[in-house]
């Protein structure tokens, strides 16, 4: 892998000059260094013709550590009345061009994401190379759910999940994210990456489960009080600005 500085954020009152840390993979066997080291995809502009990573405060379970919580046997209790299933699909063997599944995503990510997912950005997600997965939730038989995943080695990472908004009594979010961290345990995989938290909002991923870790810029640490408290003092973030803040330098690596 290559990691190189780009120069992000400024603050001339204080003499603060932030530089931004990302990666560039060079082969698919660098992937749980890669998330070990605290990187996670870069997806937000469509021209690389690399895989770049950037580095940020992200969360992951260390699933020597994963166990059952109260919650999760909640979630699962109440759902088995709807019959749940999944398969999971290697990505050479999904349809990706399904317009049934695109438009499912598409709408999930309108009302629920708080970062707007583009078409052009989802065809850019579904060409990564190093997606591997789909897992493809059914209720009743009928498909409710799709998590996008990368998985090599003893990593896996629940990289976007989209899911019907019509099961608000199911919480099914819980049930698919529980879900896939668990089959992940059972099959030997060592971590599952949730991806970023920062803000409140990003706090659900760390309410029920086991084993948790967030990478603070220089380790995995187990301290959610302090993570917690991270969130809440979290500034609000213009991603727009960020965009404008270093697409300069990043537009060289297309």
């Amino acid at each position: 892998m290559k990691i190189f500085l780009s120069e992000s954020l400024v603050d001339y009152r204080s003499y603060t000059f932030n530089y931004a840390l990302y990666c560039i993979q060079e082969g698919t066997n660098e992937i749980p260094e890669i998330y070990q080291r605290g990187f996670l995809p870069y997806s937000n502009k469509f021209d690389f013709q690399e895989e770049v990573y950037y580095m940020a405060r992200s969360l992951r379970v260390d699933l020597r550590l994963f166990s059952e919580t109260s919650e999760n046997k909640r979630v699962l209790k109440k759902i088995a009345e709807l019959n749940p299933e999944f398969r999971i699909i290697p990505i050479n063997d999904f349809y990706s061009e399904d317009i049934n599944f695109q438009e499912f995503c598409l709408h999930f990510a309108k009302e629920r994401f708080s970062e707007p997912l583009s078409d052009e950005r989802l065809q850019y997600i579904l060409k990564w190379k190093s997606l591997s997965h789909i897992f493809e939730f059914t209720l009743e038989g009928n498909v409710v759910g799709y998590v996008l995943t990368v998985m090599e080695g003893d990593t896996l990472h629940y990289w976007f999940a989209f899911f019907d908004l019509n099961y608000p009594a199911y919480s099914l979010g819980k049930y698919m994210m529980f879900s896939v961290i668990d089959w992940a345990k059972k099959n030997g995989i060592g971590f599952v990456y949730l991806g970023t938290v920062y803000g409140e909002k990003a706090l659900y991923k760390a309410r029920d489960f086991k084993g948790l870790e967030f990478f603070d810029g220089n380790r995995w640490q187990n301290d959610l009080p302090q993570l917690k408290s991270k969130c809440k003092a979290d500034e609000h973030f213009e991603m727009d600005s960020f965009k404008r803040d270093t697409a300069g330098f990043l537009s060289g690596l297309s």
